[in-house]
């Protein structure tokens, strides 16, 4: 997400290396805080997932790598482009967290299904290293497919949302 709104003109450059490395730390410990949490529960067992991203036989539904793939840059293209528009400063003021927050309720109730929705590389990698494994080989996705549809959604933002028009 950060990247695409640094592609959508509205984040510094400088500063992308040290807010992904924040969000990836704080995404750890969040995960390691749900770690202790859940794992105060008889019977816990990270290895069931522990809401970890996948696809395959690792998806809650099954859904393959691209159907997986698809629907991570789908959502995440969405997302760029509600909060791209809601934060206009053409747009109506003070309704931003509305959209936004619907636009993600969306997003979890069409994506968890498939990958346990991702849209956020810091969140799936914090709970993927405590689950390891098949989480950790299966990362790569949930960092490129974000990547790319945050891009994706700036470019058609840029080309939407041009003042000129």
């Amino acid at each position: 997400m950060s990247i695409g709104l640094w592609a959508g003109g509205r984040f510094p450059a400088k500063e992308l290396p040290p807010y992904i490395i924040a969000q990836v730390l704080g995404g750890v410990v969040a995960g390691g805080i749900l770690y202790l949490i859940a794992s105060g529960q008889a019977g816990f067992d990270v290895s069931a997932g522990f809401a970890a991203n996948g696809y395959g036989a690792h998806s809650p539904g099954g859904y393959t790598m691209a159907a997986a793939l698809i629907s991570e840059v789908v959502m995440t293209m969405m997302f760029l482009l509600v909060i791209l528009g809601a934060t206009d400063k053409r747009a109506p003021q003070g309704f931003a967290p509305i959209a936004i927050g619907l636009c993600l309720t969306l997003i979890h109730l069409i994506s968890i299904p498939v990958t346990n929705t991702s849209v956020n590389p810091a969140r799936s990698t914090g709970v993927a290293v405590f689950v390891g494994g098949w989480a950790l080989a299966q990362l790569w996705l949930f960092w490129l497919a974000p990547v790319v549809g945050g891009l994706i959604g700036a470019v058609i933002y840029r080309g939407l949302g041009r003042q000129d028009r």
